[in-house]
Parts: structure tokens; sequence; C-alpha cells
């Protein structure tokens, strides 16, 4: 892990790391934040590895101004509202992804929403800038821990699992990013900040509800049960298959799973490398679901690592349709 105070030098060495794939955390004006090239999945798998984060919660996309983000992002007059309003500054808005968005789907959970924000401090528009594509980024410290303000912090909390730290001083608010989900007709609160409600209220002309339901925030983080739910039904800790259901696709993990008699088999990862699992979740998921079968069956995947995260959104896939 190398720590550089902010330079020409040192932001450009953080760009190329970004695009080489590698984590860079760096400063914006509410905390630091664990940055990875939001396009690229094995990149973002870094992300959730580093922080141990407990499940594969949406992240935001940061981007250097507004144009950037509508490449990716469906803007309507809501959005064009808050972003003339609040951008750059700390508000992330929940928006549906563009179909031709690049962003990979690891990086919205495998939803059809986006969660996009252009930050305010000079520093890291200037790294979006020069990666020149869109940075994933939460919080640069271990799941759970507080959040960090100064490089220090970043180092104390992450050590070695992040490449580079571009070393901007403290930041100034040191409270995340409101997060406003614009996808349906009404104005959702997802997560409070430094804008307030009556802020946003008072730009859009409208209430603003407050997330406190399963329903009122389906692309807030972890809040249903059934997240990320294919279309065919199923199966986990499968060891063989089913015969009552008739054919089955198998997700596989690990040189020791039992691949015999299952109609198409699909690897998550051969080796039993939770990083590239979970690199390759969503678009199994994906894939899975246009086989021709009548169910997906998920051999066991150990419940530790990237495991935890993996197993935890793999139940939200099977659990019971409302």
């Amino acid at each position: 892990m190398t720590i550089r105070v902010y330079s020409e030098g040192a932001l450009a060495q953080a760009a190329g790391k970004l695009r080489a794939g590698e984590l860079v955390a760096f400063p914006t004006e509410t905390v630091y934040g664990l940055g990875a090239d939001a396009t690229n999945k094995d990149a973002v798998a870094g992300i959730f590895a580093a922080k141990q984060r407990p499940s594969f919660n949406p992240l935001i996309s940061h981007f250097p101004d507004r144009d950037a983000a509508a490449r990716h992002a469906v803007f309507d007059d809501r959005a064009d509202k808050l972003a003339a309003a609040f951008w750059p500054g700390a508000l992330s808005l929940v928006l549906p992804k563009r179909d031709d968005s690049t962003i990979c789907d690891l990086t919205t959970a495998g939803l059809p929403s986006i969660a996009v924000r252009v930050p305010a401090h000079d520093i890291a528009r200037a790294l979006l800038r020069a990666a020149d594509r869109p940075i994933a980024a939460p919080s640069a410290n271990r799941s759970g821990r507080i959040s960090p303000t100064t490089a220090g912090h970043v180092a104390a909390s992450l050590g070695n699992a992040v490449s580079m730290i571009l070393d901007g001083g403290q930041c100034g608010v040191g409270l995340e990013s409101t997060v406003v989900d614009l996808t349906t007709d009404r104005v959702v609160l997802l997560r409070p900040g430094g804008i307030t409600a009556e802020q946003i209220s008072a730009v859009l002309g409208c209430d603003v509800v407050m997330a406190d339901t399963d329903d009122d925030a389906p692309k807030s983080p972890g809040m249903m049960s059934s997240h990320y739910a294919p279309g065919l039904p199923v199966r986990l800790n499968a060891t063989t298959p089913d015969r009552t259901i008739g054919d089955e696709v198998l997700l596989a993990f690990g040189p020791d799973c039992a691949t015999g008699g299952f109609a198409q088999v699909l690897w998550l990862s051969k080796s039993g490398d939770d990083r590239e699992a979970a690199a390759n979740l969503f678009a199994v998921l994906h894939q899975a679901d246009q086989c021709r079968v009548k169910g997906i069956a998920i051999c066991p995947i150990p419940d530790d690592g990237l495991g935890i995260a993996i197993n935890d959104r793999m139940k939200r896939a099977a659990a019971p349709r409302g």
C-alpha cells in the first residue's frame, strides 16, 4: 500500500492504478472513498473483499459532471433539478440504468437502477477526469467501522487491501452523501445526509417520502428478503440433482463440487476463489435464468470471506416470492 500526498504525479499514478483494475482510496468532501473502475467486475469485487462487506449492496458510481453520469443513468426533470441545485455535492441519485451502460452488475447489485454522484472535492473530480471512467466508491473502511476522514484513517482500517491512498488532507463534511431514489413517481429518501429532505422538497416542490419499509426502498442496500429473484426456482446447498423438480442448472463452486446428473453446469469459480465467484455472480445468475430448465441449483459455498456475501445474495434469490 502506497500513501502519496496529492500532486500532479500522484494524481496520474492513482488514475493509472484505477484503469488497471486496482483499488485507490481518495478524498471527497464527505469521507474518503475506496475507488475501483465501476465497469470492471473484478475490480469491484476487490472493493467487497477489502471492506469485508457482508452483502453485495449497490455501490455509488462517481462522475466528474452531470453529463458523464447521464451516459449511464436516465435523468428526468426531477433529477436535472436536483443535479443543478446540489451538484457537485453530497447528493447521490438512484436513477434507472441506461440499457447501454457499461457499468457492471456487481456495482449495481444486479438491479436495473444505478446510484450516481458528482463529488464537490477538487481532487476527487480531477481524479475522475484523469481516470476517464466511472468510479465505484463506498467509504474507505472495513464494513461496520467508523468512516474515514483522513488518509491515516484509511491506512489503519484497510492497510494493504488498498493499492494506493491519495492523500488530500482532511475531509470537510465527514458524513456520507444523502441518497434519493427517483426511479418511481415518488421521491424517496433512502439515506439521510448533509442535504436534507426539506432542501430537496423545496427544489422539487413536492413531498419527500422517508424510506422506512422494505417496499419503500427496494433499491437501497439489502432491504428486501427476496432480492434479485430469478424467474426460475432456486435451491441452495445442492449436492445432487432433485428429480422431483426436473432438469436443473447447477451453479458450481470449487474443485470438490459434484456436477454429475445436472442438465447444465455454470461455474462461479472452478478453483473455489470467492473473489472470482463474486465477480461472476450476477452474470451467472442472469445466464442461469435463461436456461431451458425447471430450476436453479446452487452447490454449497463456504460461509466465510466473500462467501458470506455470496450466500446472502443467493438466499435472497431463493426467498419465497410474494
